[in-house]
């Protein structure tokens, strides 16, 4: 009841408020997986991959100046992980937390809003038969950078649209692991402007 009564709290104002100073948003869309190859358990021709899955996240922006906003945000990606030489792969979590600093190309207030971003982020990657809950799954931090576009469809709701490309070092412990893991996000969502 406390959260619905917050909801309608903050769209009263954002139906008055011409400014976007902050925005809610949920998005859809997919992750894909570069450079895949994350290592193998021994035998160096059986190596394990990750690939690619959908992806649903959840952003809170705050547009601080006219052309410049800070975001965070979660995401939850369902990708797989099995071997390079089979076609059997297993459902892996992966989940995200991460911060963006964001550089708009058109004022606040502005009906369609480029803009590029960059920040910092982490990753927990979940093996199959694992639970994050108890901490089996491995973590990684890194960077992150991208564009995006703001649609404002009314003076309270807006479509949006993301690329961004995740950069953090492979996860788990296996023979022949190197170099770094790219998980791209590209997705779709409605944002509301409080």
């Amino acid at each position: 009841m406390r959260l619905a009564s917050v909801v309608l709290l903050l769209c009263s104002f954002a139906a008055v408020s011409p400014a976007q100073v902050g925005e809610l948003s949920l998005s859809l869309g997919q992750s894909l997986f570069k450079d895949n190859k994350l290592g193998s358990v021994g035998d160096l021709a059986s190596q394990y991959k990750v690939g690619d899955g959908f992806r649903i996240g959840a952003r809170l922006t705050f547009n601080t100046k006219k052309f410049i906003g800070h975001e965070i945000g979660y995401a939850y990606s369902r990708s797989k992980l099995g071997l390079t030489n089979s076609s059997q792969e297993a459902s892996m979590p992966v989940h995200q937390g991460f911060y963006d600093f964001l550089l708009y190309l058109t004022p606040e207030g502005s009906r369609i809003r480029p803009f590029g971003a960059g920040g910092g982020q982490f990753r927990t990657f979940v093996p199959p038969g694992a639970s994050v809950t108890y901490g089996t799954g491995t973590t990684k931090y890194g960077g992150n950078y991208g564009a995006g576009l703001k649609v404002r469809l009314t003076s309270m709701f807006a479509m949006r649209f993301d690329v961004r490309d995740y950069i953090t070092t492979k996860p788990f412990d296996l023979v022949g692991k190197s170099g770094a893991l790219h998980q791209v996000e590209a997705s779709a969502g409605l944002g509301i402007f409080f």
